[in-house]
């Protein structure tokens, strides 16, 4: 919210409270408390925080991750400040949906692989593809991390050396759309995440924007994961940006 300094004076003003106390300088908090900030719940226990999910467009060149040695580009950079936890990876060279919540049950249970939640990709590949190929790749093929398969391929066409196809899969392996082809004898040249579960990819969201899901497409997320969640107030959300809605066209 702040440098360190402009926060020192907030305490000191009275201007924060922790459990319905006013702070001071030097106290302790932990994720299982209250915290105000003039009047603004800024923390509160996970319990009883509605969960909310936003919708990310990652473009190329990104990391996920908080802290990187060689100061490259974050998605955190990009989203709002919070205790956000990505559902899922994408590597630096991927791009496409990223989803975040505040819920690490619900984020925990979308990535993991016994909830079988489907992840589509629109993959570009540079090399020769047969049919028996394509047919190989959705029995399975062995990786080095164990065997691995696409759950769906479907051909989005192209011309010359590169071809387009849609591939569904349902875990979240490191590079793992990539290995696959690889094992194919292709190249991936461009990869683009458009699908996680029930969310698509709108056309609407540009690369490096965000967008909250509304209720009822969260109460649908955690309805695939297997997981019960809390909304927010309706109040509260008519103040912030515009809601992803299921009526939205995708890519």
């Amino acid at each position: 919210m702040g440098s360190r300094r402009a926060m020192e004076k907030l305490i000191t003003a009275g201007k924060v409270s922790v459990d319905g106390k006013t702070a001071v300088l030097g106290d302790r908090v932990s994720y299982d408390q209250k915290v105000l900030v003039n009047g603004r719940i800024i923390l509160q226990p996970q319990a009883d925080a509605p969960t909310r999910v936003l919708a990310y467009h990652k473009a190329e060149g990104k990391l996920v991750s908080r802290n990187d040695p060689e100061g490259r580009p974050s998605v955190f950079d990009d989203i709002p400040h919070g205790r956000w936890i990505a559902i899922g990876r994408l590597d630096l060279n991927t791009s496409g949906l990223l989803l975040f919540t505040n819920n690490g049950e619900l984020a925990n249970a979308l990535m993991h692989p016994s909830s079988g939640v489907e992840r589509e990709y629109a993959v570009r590949v540079l090399g020769d593809i047969s049919p028996q190929d394509l047919e190989q790749l959705q029995q399975g093929v062995k990786l080095e991390d164990g065997e691995a398969k696409f759950d769906a391929i479907h051909d989005a066409g192209g011309t010359g050396a590169n071809h387009w196809y849609h591939v569904v899969i349902k875990e979240g392996r490191n590079r793992e759309v990539r290995r696959l082809w690889s094992r194919a004898g292709a190249t991936v040249s461009r990869l683009v995440r458009i699908r996680y579960g029930n969310i698509p990819l709108l056309r609407s969201l540009r690369p490096g924007k965000w967008q909250e899901l509304d209720p009822g497409a969260v109460t649908s997320l955690a309805e695939l994961a297997g997981v019960t969640v809390s909304l927010p107030d309706p109040a509260r959300r008519r103040s912030r940006k515009p809601l992803y809605g299921a009526n939205r066209k995708q890519r």
